[in-house]
């Protein structure tokens, strides 16, 4: 029985063309948060464990993966370990789990079904700054 070649090169060349753009789209999603990465080195932003939260709170989406958070006693970057689409429309956002009231701890509590990560304290000019990035990628 002799094999054909084709029999062969064509799964083969399907396998490669699926690996290829798998690749390609993790790396894109590894490429939008990399600005946002880059502030957080570059401006060394202290990781905390939790947030005071009071019914007056507020957010602003950044990209899929983070939101600004304000509280009343301080501006906060939060990270997600996922990309979070349950946060597009907007609306407020609460806590789904708390474990203690008026606190919202990284690493246990998740927001519409999106874990956080980690929670930056951000100052008035990191805040800001962040805001000013410019459109990122997949915004």
């Amino acid at each position: 029985m002799r094999c054909n070649c084709l029999d062969i090169a064509a799964p083969l060349l399907v396998v490669l063309l699926l690996s290829a753009c798998v690749a390609q789209e993790a790396g894109e999603r590894r490429e939008e948060h990399q600005a946002i990465r880059d502030f957080i080195a570059l401006r060394s932003l202290e990781e905390v464990d939790e947030i005071r939260s009071a019914h007056g709170d507020d957010w602003t989406n950044i990209d899929f993966r983070f939101i600004g958070y304000s509280a009343r006693r301080g501006k906060y970057l939060v990270e997600f370990d996922r990309r979070c689409y349950e946060l597009s429309d907007n609306s407020r956002i609460e806590v789904d789990k708390r474990w203690e009231p008026n606190v919202i701890h990284a690493r246990f509590e998740t927001l519409r079904g999106c874990r956080i990560k980690a929670i930056y304290k951000l100052s008035e000019a990191e805040a800001l700054e962040l805001e000013n990035l410019g459109p990122l990628p997949g915004r």
